[in-house]
């Protein structure tokens, strides 16, 4: 009777339970607040977390950026590089082509279609039309193509400096202008890095801009580190670098080009109105667009790993502390009668084991991250 006591008692029902237990409601509560856990190995990695990394363009901003200032050089006009930078941004899906495109329509600006074109990832387009060659981009490309900017060096220095993306437009390698577009931050991404930063996260912002226009733009949210001029093949580098320096990683990102990033980093979140390839390859997806969800998801992680340790010692303990009543240690003070209870009493000390895991567990379902 003795020995069917104690392996009634010592059957590890609770602690089987304990993590599977306070998993399930932790991301069954993440799903209430519009985050979508594929894993729950990615909910008890998510409080570990010590650098968040986030994409700028549709992440931190709104992806929809619109033209600013267009300053042509000498013997050009306003109109003529609207023109030609339409034509050459005609074939491109990009943000900042599809806002020139626009501009162009609301002013009624024809477009013709350029007789070829080229992206060149990271630096601009490539377009041939009526004999010319049709530059659009940042300094990079320019240097390749020996474009001299030094008539247009200090106005370009200047608008990066109030935070905005400056491309240049030349024909061969002749300069004619400069055009400057400006992406509008999210309501809530200042304050959501400002609660990370709360949190002891270190926050780094990655950007294809220039220096200059990636610290302006981070200065006015407060992030510390930037890494600017990147180009899409070297953001998983990028993550995989900060890794080696023995850091949870975590990627914030919306797009096609984040994809190896996200699938990189110790938990990739996605923003849900972003491209498939990125929601897919994400451990997290923000359903609601909301960037203060990243916030939102690391609070209630750090509530379940509590739960599981909470649950795991209950298991543990109260099974350790009544083997010793199931093997006898009450006999002295009862009797040897007490033996045939002893077997009754074991399960249903067993079962209350359970029922008091499962229900820490649903304790979950009462907390709220507070933001």
């Amino acid at each position: 009777m003795a020995f069917v006591s104690v392996i009634v008692i010592a059957c590890p029902c609770a602690l089987g339970i304990a993590t599977p237990a306070a998993i399930l409601v932790g991301t069954a509560k993440e799903a209430q607040n519009g985050i979508l856990i594929k894993s729950g190995e990615y909910l008890e990695t998510a409080h570990k977390l010590q650098v968040i990394v986030f994409d700028k363009t549709g992440t931190l901003t709104r992806g929809k950026p619109s033209v600013t200032d267009m300053i042509p050089a000498s013997n050009h006009t306003e109109l003529e590089m609207l023109q030609l930078a339409s034509i050459a941004e005609k074939g491109s899906e990009h943000p900042l082509g599809r806002a020139l495109i626009q501009t162009a329509k609301r002013k009624r600006v024809d477009i013709p279609d350029a007789s070829s074109f080229k992206a060149v990832p990271g630096q601009g387009v490539i377009a041939e039309y009526t004999n010319r060659t049709i530059l659009l981009g940042n300094r990079t490309l320019m240097r390749e193509h020996e474009v001299n900017l030094k008539s247009i060096e200090s106005g370009i220095s200047t608008l990066e400096e109030e935070g905005k993306t400056v491309m240049v437009l030349a024909n061969g390698n002749e300069a004619i202008g400069i055009i400057a577009l400006a992406d509008t931050l999210k309501d809530d991404a200042a304050e959501t890095i400002k609660e990370l930063k709360k949190m002891n996260i270190e926050v780094v912002m990655l950007t294809g801009d220039n220096k200059r226009t990636a610290n302006a733009m981070a200065a006015k949210l407060g992030i510390d580190r930037v890494v600017a001029d990147v180009l899409p093949e070297q953001k998983e580098n990028i993550i995989k670098d900060l890794q080696k320096e023995g850091k949870v990683v975590g990627m914030v990102g919306d797009g096609i080009n984040d994809a190896p990033a996200l699938a990189a980093s110790n938990i990739g979140i996605a923003i849900g109105s972003g491209t498939d390839v990125a929601v897919e390859t994400a451990g997290i997806v923000l359903i609601t667009n909301n960037l203060r969800d990243v916030v939102t998801a690391i609070k209630p992680s750090k509530a379940t790993v509590r739960k599981i340790k909470q649950n795991l010692f209950w298991a543990f303990c109260y099974n350790m502390a009544l083997i010793p009543i199931a093997a006898g240690a009450l006999v002295p003070l009862f009797g040897p009668g007490v033996y045939n209870s002893l077997p009754f009493l074991a399960a249903g000390a067993m079962a209350t084991s359970s029922v008091m895991v499962v229900s820490n567990s649903l304790l979950l379902n009462r907390f709220k991250p507070n933001l």
